[in-house]
């Protein structure tokens, strides 16, 4: 039995995966970090990491990407694993969650959709194929709450291209200010933001002639609490390192 504590465990996310966890006979959730500590929960919550006085097999955050530093704090003197499903981490701290895992177990995926992963291994094959002979765009959209843009998935599959492209490409957000011809270096990488979406990303090749088009659709945030609860029972008790959806997938 995984025992879980969730980080965000009071925001959209959060309640998703404790619902989910709720249905298996795997997991359990044993504690929560939220600042909100109103809600009806099932488990203790507590507003900061460093106030939990539980024992956890592994902490799934689904919060902020200010919470982060805390977070790998706590997990690096504990010795418990994390699960980060959090989006729009800057530079510095990729680097430090890197450093971190060299001691502890660390799980980081953009995206923890088994759908989005699959089309970004077929974006990669795509452009293995095609090479710089096609213009590569890609459009995302979510809901009018997300904060960051763009999504941690677009810039995972502009990257997975990119790893197999035979000139170094470099990324454009926006066109508005450009008065000249598109390079064949770009990767456009455009954010749209409305509603209630899920999450769609699109990616295209367009060529001379012919436009190449792959997509994902996400439905529900289900799928999401899905992916991140089997990391996280994939990662209960492996050594220390840094870990993704291509790990759990093999």
């Amino acid at each position: 039995m995984t025992r879980i504590i969730i980080s965000g465990c009071n925001g959209k996310m959060g309640r998703e995966v404790s619902a989910l966890v709720s249905k298996r006979n795997d997991c359990v959730v044993v504690g929560g970090i939220d600042v909100s500590t109103s809600a009806d929960n099932a488990y203790p919550v507590f507003t900061k990491a460093a106030e939990l006085d539980v024992d956890a097999d592994v902490i799934i955050d689904f919060s902020n990407p200010a919470l982060l530093s805390s977070l790998l704090q706590y997990a690096e003197i504990k010795k418990v694993p994390l699960v980060l499903c959090t989006t729009g981490y800057n530079k510095a701290q990729v680097e430090t969650l890197t450093r971190v895992s060299k001691e502890v177990p660390v799980f980081y995926s953009g995206n923890m959709s088994l759908g989005i992963n699959l089309l970004i291994e077929l974006s990669k094959k795509a452009a293995q194929v095609l090479g710089g002979n096609f213009d590569v765009e890609i459009i995302e959209k979510h809901h009018n709450q997300k904060i960051d843009a763009p999504s941690g998935t677009a810039l995972m599959i502009a990257d997975s291209i990119s790893s197999v492209m035979p000139e170094n490409m470099h990324y454009i957000y926006d066109r508005h200010s450009q008065r000249k011809k598109r390079e064949s270096t770009e990767i456009g990488i455009h954010s749209i933001r409305g509603g209630t979406i899920v999450g769609e990303h699109e990616v295209i090749f367009a060529g001379q002639q012919e436009v190449i088009t792959l997509s994902h659709t996400a439905q529900s945030k289900e799928i999401f609490a899905s992916g991140a609860v089997n990391a996280s029972i994939f990662l209960a008790g492996m050594p220390a390192g840094l870990y993704n959806m291509s790990d759990l997938l093999k």
